[in-house]
């Protein structure tokens, strides 16, 4: 937490400096009062000097304006740096994930990484304002009070001797008990996201299945551990709060029951014993305060630790140091002997991949459900990097690319079409902001979405909702379509993006895309043989290996495998 603190907080150094200097002179007009007020009762009221009377607390009004002002700008200052502390950090946590391949994304799970942008971020940002407002101020009091109190009576004193460690003892040893349980409260806030997440995401499956009451089961099990964590967090601190005030309770009589002895014997003024008795108070009340942050500290540093965590971890995918230049790459996109497996697998999930996709042709890659096309695509924009052999762009392997020169290259339309919340426009013009309204429209009629986007009302600038909810799923294909065409990509890249259109929509579509991508290298990657039977070239995988390669034609002579998949869908006469 101390890292984190240190490194967020140090632009705000001179905000932070002026907190600790208005919070030094409010805690020493506080400390002034008292002996002001001692000197009134001692002094004015004994000599029933009335002028010294109002002089005095004239001086204590003034006093008490001052402390006031410097408290009231010290928290505007606390908050505002405290504030800034969170903006920063979660500026940095969210630039950092979207630099995360997708390893360290699986390996943290997105839930997880929403609540530590969020509420973990929030636990260290009201712990920073408390820390600028109490936890600064606590220890000057106590320090202070100390030394004010031995000015008044050393003797009396020595109760601080008993009173204070026992608090700290008191703190201390529910502090400790406390860390434990705020850290597994984090992960059980992580488990209600994911449980949420899931529902709304799979709402329509979980209605379909008739498994609402079961969700509503799962999720009643996760709150309820996470209530059951809580309870307990709020069952230590409750023995806290009645422990201090005991403890300030019984030193209130103590001092009394002493102070009146040593006034009774003449060897301290009445004046005295109440400066001391107030003094006493400011300590404890300092302790008490430091208390409050002992309550947040813990979870606050549990919440740190996650989200150092997440600051620190070394992103996998990196530029290289001297990346190659690719401004006049042309797309010609080579495998190379290329073998990848999952981090942790024992198994690699494609091996000996070799071929050619060129421009101006369409490459088409079929296979079996878990044959490694998907995998094999994601390698390509390097969503992960092969861990033999490679992928390269014009000769260029696109592990010595810039990513987002490699990016700027490829135009990918994945299986899950996912639109932004905006409009039509918006979402097309997502990879070329300079499009005009005319290039918008020319991709949506090669995509075969003019018709629905014109009648929808406004257009271009229909209101689209956060992941496409408001439109179907093969219009969403088809917008998504669209924006990579926008883009103008010299790689075009369909993973299995054909599948929610209808035949005439996909054959129209794809005559289309012929025409307009004939400078493109083209791959397509389709379950639906109908889709790539007119491909340039189609490759063939069968468990994460090549099994052919060549026409349409060529691979029904010679392709078992090929062959099997075409008579799964086609007779003979439709695949002739």
């Amino acid at each position: 937490m101390t890292k984190l603190l240190v490194t967020y907080l140090r632009p705000y150094a001179r905000q932070v400096a002026l907190v600790i200097g208005l919070l030094t002179v409010q805690a020493i007009a506080n400390l002034y009062l008292p002996n002001l007020n001692a000197d009134i009762i001692n002094d004015g009221v004994v000599k029933g000097d009335i002028g010294y009377i109002v002089r005095t607390g004239g001086l204590m009004l003034l006093v008490t304006l001052l402390l006031a002002l410097c408290s009231v700008v010290a928290t505007f200052f606390g908050a505002r740096t405290a504030m800034a502390f969170g903006r920063d950090v979660r500026g940095a946590v969210f630039r950092k994930v979207t630099d995360f391949s997708q390893v360290e994304t699986n390996l943290f799970g997105s839930p997880s990484l929403i609540t530590r942008n969020t509420n973990d971020v929030t636990q260290v940002q009201m712990v920073i304002v408390m820390a600028l407002n109490v936890m600064i101020l606590a220890p000057i009091m106590c320090v202070g009070g100390i030394i004010m109190a031995l000015r008044e009576d050393v003797p009396l004193s020595s109760l601080l001797v008993v009173i204070i460690p026992l608090m700290f003892l008191v703190i201390g040893t529910l502090a400790t008990r406390a860390m434990p349980l705020f850290r597994a409260m984090q992960v059980k806030i992580d488990r209600i996201n994911q449980l949420m997440r899931e529902n709304l995401s799979g709402i329509r499956v979980i209605r379909a299945f008739v498994r609402t009451e079961h969700e509503e089961q799962r999720f009643d099990v996760g709150n309820a551990d996470l209530t059951d964590t809580s309870l307990r967090v709020n069952r230590l601190f409750a023995l806290m709060i009645p422990a201090l005030f005991a403890i300030l309770n019984l030193s209130t009589v103590a001092i009394l029951w002493f102070g009146g002895l040593r006034i009774d014997s003449g060897a301290m003024p009445i004046g005295n014993l109440l400066a001391f008795l107030q003094y006493v108070m400011q300590i404890l009340f300092a302790v008490m305060m430091a208390t409050i942050m002992f309550i947040m500290v813990p979870r606050a540093i549990a919440s740190a630790e996650r989200i150092a965590k997440v600051l620190e971890t070394e992103v996998s995918l990196t530029d290289p140091e001297a990346p190659a230049d690719v401004s006049t790459a042309r797309g010609l996109v080579e495998f190379r002997d290329l073998e990848f497996r999952y981090p942790g697998a024992e198994e690699p999930v494609l091996r000996g991949i070799t071929f050619t996709a060129s421009p101006g042709q369409t490459t088409a890659i079929v296979g079996s459900t878990g044959s490694g096309k998907s995998t094999l695509i994601n390698l390509l924009p390097r969503f992960y990097d092969a861990t033999e052999g490679g992928v390269l762009i014009d000769g260029v392997d696109v592990r010595d690319m810039r990513q987002e020169d490699l990016w700027a290259l490829i135009g990918l339309i994945p299986q899950q079409a996912y639109l932004f919340g905006g409009t039509v426009a918006s979402n097309l013009r997502y990879g070329n902001e300079q499009a005009t309204d005319d290039d918008l429209w020319h991709a949506l009629g090669i995509a075969q979405a003019q018709g629905f986007v014109s009648e929808m009302q406004g257009g271009l600038e229909a209101p689209i909702d956060q992941g496409g909810t408001n439109v179907s799923g093969g219009q969403r294909q088809r917008l998504a379509i669209a924006r990579a065409l926008v883009k103008r990509p010299q790689v075009l890249v369909f993973d299995d993006s054909f599948s929610a259109l209808d035949f005439k929509t996909d054959s129209l579509l794809r005559a289309a895309l012929r025409e307009d991508t004939a400078d493109a290298t083209v791959i397509i990657v389709a379950q639906r043989v109908g889709t790539i039977m007119h491909a340039d070239q189609i490759v063939v995988l069968e468990a994460g290996e090549i099994a052919g390669v060549g026409t349409h034609a060529e691979l029904m002579e010679r392709c078992e495998t090929y062959r099997e998949i075409v008579y799964s869908q086609l007779s003979a006469e439709e695949a002739a």
